[in-house]
């Protein structure tokens, strides 16, 4: 049951909502635009706030939806995180769209407030504590995604569950790589 649940969840995450919308709204292949990637992100850089409000939602409910599912199932905290990583994984690399997606923050950001709520206020003020020292949206964002684990450990969730949100963490740092190295390069001109 378990097996079918991650490949359920791979399954979900290949949902691409940032190809859907702006394929059925605007009549293009968000792939041939912009950066050419189909998150919320290039989406709103293009279509504007709506398209951006509309991905994001849609792609924070795919992480959502296999939260909510394995706790209908009952399935341990580790599990449900191992399903948010595959969501996640089909977000990032989905087969309906040659294993070319998005980059995850969305499905990753509705899973865990789905997980734990109390993130919400944890990832914003780890946000406000960064940004006027760092000065950069996506490293400041990504940076606040740090606090989780540490905050999960102090709320005394166990190791493994800690562990298993770090990694899922590092997932969405390596699917911003490219990004990363390009704002510290732009930093250091």
């Amino acid at each position: 049951m378990i097996w079918l649940y991650f490949v359920l969840s791979y399954l979900i995450g290949n949902i691409m909502f940032g190809y859907l919308v702006t394929k059925a709204l605007y009549r293009k292949d968000i792939r041939l635009h912009g950066s050419g990637n189909v998150g919320a992100r290039n989406a709103g850089r293009l279509h504007g706030k709506k398209a951006f409000v509309a991905i994001f939602l849609g792609d924070a409910l795919k992480g959502a939806a296999v939260i909510w599912i394995a706790r209908s199932l009952h399935f341990h905290e580790h599990v449900q995180l191992l399903g948010l990583g595959m969501v996640i994984l089909g977000h990032i690399k989905p087969a309906v769209l040659k294993f070319k997606g998005g980059k995850g923050i969305s499905t990753f950001i509705g899973g865990m407030v789905c997980f734990e709520p109390l993130i919400i206020p944890v990832i914003l003020l780890a946000f406000f504590a960064l940004y006027p020292f760092i000065k950069s949206f996506t490293i400041s964002g990504l940076g606040a995604f740090l606090a989780i684990p540490v905050f999960l450990f102090f709320k005394q969730y166990n190791g493994i569950t800690c562990l298993i949100e770090l990694a899922i963490t590092g997932v969405i740092f390596l699917a911003h790589s490219e990004n990363i190295k390009e704002r510290l390069n732009n930093r250091g001109q």
